[in-house]
């Protein structure tokens, strides 16, 4: 039996832990610079606020409905999820952790020793306490009926209490015929138009279809997703995979048309990749550079391009990450355009110790030991403590954040403190 357990609302949740204030309110999390809505409380989902609803748009409404509104506070956030799962990883030593608010969790024979209902109100119980984050517990034969259990579980929490459990053919056919189509794991915007052309409404619908016609229009994920629903399971837990790409990218607080302005923001984000590169151990074959103007600003002139390196060697040295990425800035800059976005982007990924080696060129040698003192001091010292000459010294991106949180878990300094009398 797999399990998917689910953190309600997770963000709005993080918030409330550590506000109780902010309990029953409408709460809205904005995403990167404040831009757009990327989550919801219930309570604003009931006023009719969007997923992706921009943040200036929705000023007033905000405003008139007291919604709470918040800046992504990741750091927060990905410690209370690590928090959560560490907490679950109890319950059984298979564990994948599917995303920031989701884990599927695989009991192997535990049917045969617990009754697995009272397992997950107690593994629901141990989390809640531990961490003040609801969960919602879905539990089925397969991954996908899993999903569609905590589906279940989630709308309707009074008769569930977050806990449902397809046992029997019955339960499976019944959860299948509620859910619609457009709302299966796996199932995308296109595929679902495309089926309910085909008259196909809900996931039992899908069931009924034909293979041969699932594996041609949906190829042989969509055949496993259908084996999935049919109570077949075809997925197992998946381990945790390096990046197949990386990438730095960044929106300007404003627009620049300064070369040397983009030049240094280029070489700053080939630096960041770089780091990313020698944390999962891996090189680089190819690193494509990109510049766009500001799309919104209809009334000035519009260019974006990008272009792509070969690089002569694998290679995470941020060093020559910043040499070849100049030059594909080179390649691409154009005079009298404001530029508003840029990024880079490293393809190719290899893992460092299988990386092979040329006879007419190499990667100096030295670059290796002073890459592993450089992020060895910047982890001991601070973050962006330790530049490359082509970075601005005072220079460090930060985010527009004007409604952030307190780091409450992963600063002393911003601590929560409780005063007692």
């Amino acid at each position: 039996m797999f399990a998917l357990v689910d953190c309600n609302n997770f963000y709005a949740s993080c918030e409330r832990v550590f506000n109780p204030s902010l309990q029953h309110q409408p709460i809205c999390i904005l995403s990167n610079n404040d831009g757009c809505v990327i989550a919801r409380s219930n309570e604003a989902k009931a006023l009719g606020i969007p997923m992706g609803a921009p943040a200036f748009k929705f000023k007033n409404v905000f405003k008139a409905n007291q919604v709470r509104v918040f800046s992504s506070n990741y750091a927060l956030y990905g410690d209370m999820s690590a928090r959560v799962m560490n907490l679950l990883a109890e319950f059984t030593p298979e564990i994948e952790v599917y995303s920031i608010d989701e884990s599927f969790l695989k009991f192997t024979g535990f049917d045969r020793f617990f009754d697995l209902h009272a397992y997950a109100q107690k593994m629901k119980k141990r989390v809640e306490q531990g961490t003040a984050i609801p969960i919602s517990i879905g539990i089925a034969p397969t991954k996908a009926l899993a999903k569609v259990a905590n589906r279940v579980a989630k709308k309707f929490p009074e008769r569930t209490h977050g806990i449902y459990i397809i046992y029997t053919e019955e339960q499976r056919i019944k959860a299948l015929k509620w859910l619609k189509i457009e709302d299966v794991w796996g199932i995308g915007r296109q595929h679902s138009i495309r089926l309910q052309k085909q008259q196909i409404f809900s996931a039992y619908d899908f069931t009924q279809i034909n293979d041969d016609w699932v594996r041609r229009q949906m190829s042989v994920v969509g055949l496993r997703l259908k084996k999935e629903l049919e109570g077949k399971p075809t997925l197992d837990l998946e381990e945790v995979a390096n990046k197949k790409a990386i990438a730095t990218t960044r929106s300007f607080d404003r627009e620049y048309e300064d070369y040397k302005y983009i030049k240094e923001r280029i070489s700053s984000f080939a630096v960041s990749c770089g780091e990313k590169m020698r944390k999962q151990n891996s090189c680089c074959n190819l690193i494509y550079v990109f510049l766009k103007t500001n799309r919104f600003q209809h009334n000035q002139p519009q260019y974006g391009r990008g272009t792509s390196i070969q690089l002569p060697y694998p290679t995470n040295s941020s060093i020559d990450l910043m040499k070849y990425a100049v030059k594909g800035l080179e390649k691409i800059y154009k005079k009298g355009y404001a530029y508003k976005k840029a990024g880079v982007i490293v393809m190719g990924l290899i893992p460092d110790d299988t990386r092979q080696l040329a006879f007419f060129t190499e990667e100096n040698p030295k670059h290796h030991q002073l890459m592993k003192k450089i992020d060895e001091l910047n982890k001991k010292v601070g973050r962006y403590k330790i530049k490359f000459g082509a970075q601005d010294l005072s220079k460090t991106w930060k985010m527009k954040q004007e409604h952030l949180s307190q780091a409450y878990t992963t600063s002393l300094q911003q601590i929560i403190e409780v005063k007692a009398s």
